[in-house]
C-alpha cells in the first residue's frame, strides 16, 4: 500500500481530516444555515461504509487525527458503529467529534465506549430565550444536560465552541468563560465565517473580532498566553489558577493558513482542500467507480494535495464567494 505522507505544494503535511457524516441538523443556527434548508438526497451522500473506505486510506497516508462533524453527526443513524470501526484503524491517534450537544444525554456514554477521545460542543448563549433565537430550534437545557452527560461518561478536555456576533451574544463572553471555568471545560471563541448566503443578519455589522473579545475578557480576567498546540487553528490563553484553555479561532484577524495541516471530507464525498476556497476532488465517484481499489484512492489523495491553495481570503466586504453552508462543509 502507498503510505507516503500527504504533502501539499507548500510543504505542509496533512495529518488531520474533518469528516462530515451528514448535512442534516436538528438546529438551524443563524450563522450556519438558512431557516428553510434543502438537504441532500440519500443517494448523494456517502454511506458509512464509504466513509470508512476513505478514512482508512487517509490514515494509511499519514492522517493521525479524525474529527467527525455535520451538520449534527448524532442525527446520522449508525454513527456509533462508524466510531467503533474508525477507532480500529492502525495509526489513528485521535478520534474526536463536534456536536451541538442536544443529543449527548443519550449518546455520550455510547460514544465514549465506542472510542471517541474528545468532544467539542457548540454553546453560543447561556440565556434560554437567546439560545432559542440563535439556534431557531434548540433547547438550552438539553445542551447543558448533554455537557453534564459528557462529564459523567468520562470525557476530558471537552471544549465549548462559541460563535460571537455583535448585537446577539457578544455581551455573554464573560459569562461563558465563567461557566467554562466552573465546569472544567475549555472554550474557543470563533469569528463568524462568510460561508453561504444568509439574510438573518448583516455579517459585516455583526462581526466581532478575536481581539475585541480578548479585550472584553481582559477587563475581568488575567489572561496568560500558552503554547499548547492541539493540531487546530485555536490560539490559547489561560486564567492563572485554572487548567482550562481559552481559545480564539480567527480566520479574519489572524490568518492561520501558513501551518494548515487539515482537509475536510464533505458529506457528499468531496475532499475539500480549504475551508475558504472551492478547491476539491470528488472521492464519491472514485470509490463508486473503482470499488475495493485502495491504491486508486491513495493515488487520488496524493493528487489532491496539489490542489490545496496557499491560503483563504475571507472578507465581509461583499457577497460571499463560498455559497455552501457550514453544515454541508463539515464544521
Amino acid at each position: 500500500m502507498m503510505t507516503a505522507a500527504l504533502v501539499d505544494n507548500f510543504g505542509r503535511e496533512v495529518t488531520y481530516v474533518r469528516i462530515s457524516v451528514t448535512d442534516r441538523c436538528d438546529f438551524r443556527c443563524v450563522y450556519c444555515m438558512s431557516e428553510d434548508m434543502t438537504f441532500l438526497p440519500k443517494s448523494e451522500i456517502l454511506s458509512l461504509e464509504e466513509i470508512e473506505v476513505i478514512a482508512r486510506n487517509l490514515v494509511a497516508c499519514g492522517v493521525s487525527k479524525i474529527r467527525l462533524t455535520g451538520g449534527e453527526p448524532l442525527v446520522r443513524p449508525g454513527v456509533v458503529g462508524l466510531v467503533e470501526n474508525l477507532r480500529k484503524l492502525p495509526g489513528l491517534r485521535e478520534l474526536c467529534m463536534t456536536t451541538n450537544g442536544g443529543r449527548l444525554e443519550e449518546f455520550a456514554a455510547p460514544l465514549k465506549a465506542a472510542g471517541v477521545d474528545r468532544l467539542n460542543i457548540s454553546l453560543d448563549s447561556l440565556d434560554p430565550a437567546r439560545f432559542r433565537e440563535l439556534t431557531r430550534i434548540g433547547k438550552l437545557e438539553r445542551v447543558l444536560g448533554g455537557i453534564d452527560a459528557a462529564e459523567a461518561a468520562g470525557f476530558e478536555r471537552t471544549k465549548l465552541n462559541a460563535v460571537v456576533l455583535k448585537g446577539r451574544n457578544a455581551d455573554e463572553v464573560v459569562p461563558l468563560v465563567r461557566f467554562a471555568l466552573d465546569k472544567g471545560l475549555d472554550i474557543s471563541f470563533i469569528e463568524e465565517m462568510p460561508l453561504g448566503v444568509i439574510t438573518e443578519h448583516d455579517r459585516a455589522e455583526a462581526f466581532c473580532s478575536s481581539e475585541e473579545i480578548r479585550d472584553e475578557l481582559s477587563s475581568v480576567f488575567q489572561l496568560e498566553l500558552i503554547a499548547d498546540d492541539t493540531g487546530g487553528p485555536s490560539r490559547y490563553w489561560r486564567v492563572p489558577g485554572y487548567d482550562n484553555r481559552i481559545g480564539f479561532i480567527s480566520p479574519h484577524s489572524h490568518n492561520f493558513c501558513g501551518d494548515c495541516n487539515r482537509v475536510r471530507l464533505t458529506t457528499e464525498g468531496r475532499l475539500l482542500l480549504c475551508l475558504g476556497n472551492e478547491h476539491s476532488m470528488d472521492f464519491r465517484d472514485i470509490i463508486r467507480s473503482r470499488p475495493g481499489d485502495d491504491l486508486a484512492v491513495q493515488k487520488a489523495l496524493h493528487d489532491a494535495m496539489r490542489l490545496k491553495p496557499e491560503r483563504h481570503y475571507f472578507s465581509h466586504d461583499s457577497e460571499p464567494q463560498i455559497l455552501r453552508f457550514m453544515n454541508a462543509t463539515g464544521g
